[in-house]
């Protein structure tokens, strides 16, 4: 009966798990809709978009808080080995940077809507280009998680250095200003939103790294 019992309990483990997974990817896929839709909001103006961000956000918290649940119920109720516990303590580490990056993403979206009625800004192209490189380490990084890839996390930390220069010309330029003429108000938003970007690339960042713990047992 034990033998009985701790082969159906293994089975449980592994069919919960691997929802786990799906529930995480899926999480993903909705954190990174929400951060091109900010993009677009953003750059293109396309301030419709903006208003459908929010209704996102909240799926974004549900998964957040159903995984984190279930992930702590398991490591309580399972007992599970160490390879599988490395993979439950790296979920409820990811779902914290995704939400963290989809709480950045709806931030982006609020202020698109603030810039709408200035004229676009000098540093906007390089703005974008910042963008666009948080976004590729995102996908990167839900990518490695797709494949168990536990190879990305170097590579993803060297698109960061990027992001993190291109943080430091942008500030430096805004920062630098003089004889603004009207609002000061483009300037301290744009300085936020190259701050949300720089900290949406960390949490990509976190999460490749998080992969290569849940595959090699190693943070580095």
């Amino acid at each position: 009966m034990t033998i009985s019992y701790s082969l159906n309990e293994s089975k449980q483990f592994k069919h919960r798990s691997r929802r786990l997974e799906q529930d995480l990817l899926l999480m993903g896929a909705l954190v990174e809709q929400s951060f091109r839709l900010a993009h677009r909001s953003l750059f293109q103006r396309e301030i419709g978009i903006a208003e459908q961000i929010p209704k996102i956000d909240r799926k974004i918290d549900d998964f957040y808080h159903q995984i984190e649940l279930e992930c702590a119920e398991l490591m309580t109720i399972a007992s599970p080995v160490a390879q599988d516990l490395r993979r439950l303590s790296a979920f409820m580490q990811m779902v914290r940077d995704l939400e963290r990056i989809g709480d950045y993403a709806k931030d982006i979206a609020e202020i698109s809507l603030k810039l709408l009625p200035y004229p676009e800004h000098a540093c906007i192209p390089a703005i974008e280009q910042m963008s666009h490189h948080a976004r590729a380490m995102l996908e990167s990084s839900l990518a490695a998680l797709t494949n168990l890839d536990g190879t990305a996390g170097p590579i993803v930390h060297k698109l960061d250095d990027d992001v993190d220069r291109a943080y430091d010309d942008i500030y430096h330029v805004l920062a630098s200003q003089t004889h603004i003429q009207g609002s000061i108000e483009p300037t301290i938003l744009l300085a936020l939103t190259i701050r949300h970007l720089e900290r949406m690339a960390d949490h990509a960042t976190n999460i490749a790294y998080r992969v290569t713990f849940i595959v090699t047992g190693s943070r580095k």
